[in-house]
C-alpha cells in the first residue's frame, strides 16, 4: 500500500512524542505509526524526540517538561488506557485528558491526545494498525495541522 500524506509539510518542524509504556503492545504501535507518519510528511528524524513515561498517568507532567523547552511545535501524546475491574480506569483517563489539555493551554503549544481508552486490549489493538488504522500515525498528522493553523493565526494577530 503505498502511503500519501496531504496537508502542511513536516519540513522543519520539530515535534516531541511522550508514550506511556504501560499497555506496551499497543503503544510501541502508535509509536511507531506516529513516528513513521511524522517521517512521511517530511519531519526529520533529528526533529522527533520521545520520551517514554510508566503510563498514562504520568503524560502531562513529561508533556509540561517539554512544552516549557520552547524547543518544540507540538506535542504528541500517545498512551493505552484498557478499563479493569476497579474505577482506577476512570481516573487515570480523566487525569491525562485534563492534564494534557491544561499543557497545551498554559504553554500555548499544539498537544495532542492520543490516548486510547478502550474497554478491551482487542479493541486498542484495533486502533493501533488493526481493522481501525493507527491512531498514533492520525494524531502526528493532525499535530502539523495544527501546527500550522496556529503559525497562521498568530501572523493573523500581528
Amino acid at each position: 500500500m503505498e502511503k500519501i500524506y496531504v496537508g502542511p509539510p513536516g519540513k522543519r518542524r520539530r515535534i516531541a512524542i511522550v508514550c506511556s509504556q504501560f499497555n506496551d503492545e499497543v503503544t510501541s504501535k502508535l509509536l511507531a505509526g506516529a513516528i513513521e507518519a511524522l517521517e512521511i510528511a517530511g519531519v526529520l528524524d533529528r526533529n522527533i524526540k520521545v520520551v517514554l513515561v510508566p503510563g498514562a498517568f504520568e503524560l502531562p507532567f513529561a508533556a509540561q517538561t517539554l512544552a516549557r523547552t520552547k524547543r518544540y511545535d507540538a506535542i504528541v501524546a500517545l498512551g493505552a488506557v484498557i478499563r479493569g475491574e476497579t474505577g482506577h480506569y476512570d481516573h487515570v483517563c480523566r487525569a491525562a485528558e485534563e492534564g494534557l489539555m491544561r499543557v497545551g493551554l498554559d504553554e500555548s503549544i499544539p498537544v495532542l491526545f492520543g490516548v486510547l481508552t478502550c474497554d478491551t486490549e482487542k479493541q486498542a489493538l484495533a486502533r493501533a494498525g488493526g481493522k481501525h488504522g493507527n491512531k498514533g500515525a492520525d494524531v502526528a498528522y493532525d499535530a502539523l495541522h495544527l501546527v500550522h493553523l496556529h503559525d497562521r493565526l498568530r501572523k493573523a494577530r500581528s
